[in-house]
């Protein structure tokens, strides 16, 4: 909810926090103390939370009780939501854990096959649950939990009703129950400032090849020769009645385009039948609520911010399934990369710079090696080389930190137009299955997503040892003539800089220090940020990136899970017949190098067979699996994710031949391209 800072009584409290919290009631007027809510009265609350430990992520301040009778859970109101609580923001804003909460009853399902969000149209199983809901009033009606809140909150209370019968009270009164917020303003589309201005405007001019007009292709005399027909079809071209022979204006007149259209597609034949699109065949544009609307003023005390508009687009929606979204614009015309894999960098820069590389185009990739006189070529596997270039993008020059990573000023990068580059290949990777990078700052993610106006940086983000020192210094000061003894010795760099500040307090140091961090983390690279995002833009990454931030931070923020015996063993296949003898000592091989007993790890073996050290978030394509082959060692094949095991008398011998082959093969591929990287 909206952040609101008292800061005559040093106070900041979110607006929906206020709302549910249970110790707390309205009782004074709109325009006193936050919303109504008398100071004293928040004070007291805070007290009260204060002694309360959240269920959920344990820490004190829980001050949102589940109003069920002797249920004592308590907690915060983010991690309610992520615990699918329910608050209902109506009535006395109760709130419901998620063993109270309540539920839709339906007394018959007759639905055997999966139906369509009315919303979105993506099939869910109606089933009613947190996440999926149906409508009161339309039997046949089932939504998305998070396509009705970007609704209801593009809609607002008086455009919020059924999308099939168009009834709002009933339907209304039934989400309010479920914990969907209708805030009570105009609808999103309709507060934007001339919103529909173009539709009062029409086509004026005549194009035509040849205008025969001496005034001009835009003169329009009205009942004369010279008035101005728009095209029957499109209304956006239009000609002077003497220019097309036009005897009046009521007769027909088709520009050349939508006259092709007609003649071309048959006008008398009959019209095709439009199915229904379901998770298989829908594009990513057949989406209706992708984004929500970037305007919403505040029209009362309990409207939403930009941030919740964000928000509520958001909501936990799985990042496998919008990057499987954005991979329909995949198109089947492939493109053939060849890639130098001892110089990644330099090889992916060419193929996605050339001027016939379209990133909807599949890939494929040849690998080839550099001064080959014979021109030799072998098949090589997309998603190891988009991993390959992860892993370089990583530790390049273009990002500076250790683990949590920001953009770096690097003139010659900005000169040569890299930044643009990266955010590209960072875009093409997650859309064509590459691997999740997990290397950005909380703030870099934040600026991409909420813009750098709404950023703060923090101390962590500043890897120039010379500038923390200079900040820790200020911040560590304990007197004002400390302070100003700081501030003189690192004069010129704070000039530099334009953060200098006159100072008075010794509170002055805190706006002093959230000036140099916000220049040196964010406007020092504002440059390459822009160019970052740009790049970023590709295949519509950016714009999903924005409308769910939270599904995306968990892969550009955080690296993958670690892998498990059980992950890897549900995650290959079995295609062939299987030797049952060869599958159990691939079990047990797997539990040996979980325990720590054999040389190589999980990672090893995902890189062998497939060449990436994690499985994608879009998943592996094909499905990796398993082959028992009658040979001494194993074999791995990354074009297509096999893995041939051997099969060998004992597991001794099985575990020896595995270890070996996976060692020396990942050994001997890294030595060869540290070779070619000297030379």
């Amino acid at each position: 909810g909206e952040k609101k800072t008292k800061e005559k009584w040093n106070l900041t409290v979110h607006y929906y926090c206020l709302l549910m919290s249970s110790g707390i009631w309205q009782r004074g007027k709109e325009e006193e103390g936050v919303y109504g809510f008398l100071i004293e009265d928040i004070r007291k609350e805070v007290n009260r939370a204060s002694k309360l430990k959240c269920c959920v992520c344990k820490k004190n301040g829980a001050s949102i009780g589940c109003v069920a009778p002797r249920c004592k859970r308590s907690y915060h109101f983010p991690c309610g939501l992520q615990r699918e609580c329910i608050f209902q923001f109506t009535g006395n804003f109760a709130s419901f854990c998620w063993n109270h909460r309540p539920v839709q009853i339906i007394t018959s399902n007759n639905y055997r096959e999966s139906l369509p969000c009315t919303i979105c149209l993506e099939f869910i199983e109606p089933i009613p649950s947190y996440n999926i809901l149906r409508s009161p009033c339309c039997k046949n009606a089932w939504f998305h939990r998070d396509c009705l809140q970007v609704q209801a909150i593009n809609a607002g209370v008086f455009f919020f009703r059924c999308t099939i019968c168009s009834n709002s009270d009933i339907f209304q009164k039934e989400m309010l129950r479920m914990g969907i917020h209708i805030p009570e303003k105009d609808a999103s589309w309709e507060l934007e400032e001339n919103a529909y201005q173009e539709l009062l405007q029409h086509h004026e001019r005549c194009d035509v090849r040849r205008c025969r007009c001496k005034e001009g292709r835009d003169y329009n005399a009205p009942d004369s020769k010279w008035e101005i027909k728009r095209c029957q079809c499109c209304g956006s071209s239009g000609t002077h009645l003497a220019c097309s022979s036009l005897r009046s204006w009521e007769q027909n007149w088709e520009c050349l385009e939508c006259r092709g259209i007609i003649y071309n597609s048959g006008e008398f034949q009959k019209a095709k039948k439009h199915v229904l699109p379901n998770s298989n065949n829908v594009g990513i544009t057949d989406c209706l609520l992708e984004e929500s609307s970037p305007k919403l003023p505040r029209q009362s005390p309990g409207s939403q911010s930009k941030d919740l508009l964000r928000q509520g687009s958001k909501f936990r929606r799985n990042v496998s399934t919008l990057l499987i979204e954005l991979g329909f614009q995949i198109k089947k015309k492939t493109k053939r990369l060849y890639i130098n894999k001892a110089n990644i960098w330099t090889s992916a820069l060419d193929a996605f710079r050339n001027r016939n590389f379209n990133p909807s185009y599949a890939i494929e990739v040849a690998y080839v090696i550099e001064n080959d006189n014979f021109g030799s070529e072998h098949p090589g596997s997309k998603q190891e080389f988009l991993s390959l270039l992860m892993q370089h993008l990583e530790n390049s020059s273009l990002f500076e930190g250790s683990l949590s990573k920001n953009l770096s000023l690097n003139s010659q990068a900005l000169k040569e137009n890299l930044y643009y580059e990266a955010g590209k290949m960072l875009a093409i990777s997650l859309v064509h299955g590459g691997p999740s990078p997990g290397f950005f700052s909380k703030t870099l993610f934040n600026c991409l997503v909420y813009g750098p106006e709404n950023t703060q940086p923090i101390l962590d983000d500043v890897s120039d040892f010379d500038v923390a020192q200079i900040i820790i210094r200020i911040n560590t000061a304990t007197t004002v003539a400390d302070l100003k003894s700081v501030i003189n010795e690192c004069y010129n760099y704070l000039e530099l800089i334009g953060c200098l500040r006159l100072i008075t307090t010794l509170s002055d140091k805190y706006m002093l220090v959230k000036d140099i961090l916000v220049y040196h983390v964010i406007q020092r690279v504002q440059a390459p940020f822009e160019s970052f995002k740009q790049g970023l833009k590709t295949l519509g990454v950016l714009e999903k990136i924005q409308a769910y931030p939270e599904a995306f931070c968990s892969i550009l923020c955080h690296k993958p899970e670690s892998l498990s015996a059980k992950i890897l063993s549900d995650l290959f296949t079995v295609h062939t017949l299987p030797d049952v003898k060869a599958l159990g000592f691939w079990n047990s091989y797997l539990q040996a190098v979980e325990d720590g007993k054999s040389t190589t790890t999980m990672e090893d073996i995902l890189i062998f067979a497939t060449g990436c050290s994690s499985i994608p978030p879009a998943g592996f394509k094909p499905t990796p699996s398993i082959e028992c082959l009658p040979v001494d060692f194993p074999v791995g094949n990354k074009c297509n994710n096999c893995l041939a095991i051997p099969v060998t008398n004992t597991y001794k011998e099985f575990q020896e031949n595995m270890d070996f082959t996976i060692r020396n093969t990942l050994k001997l591929e890294k030595e060869e391209s540290s070779h070619y990287i000297g030379h």
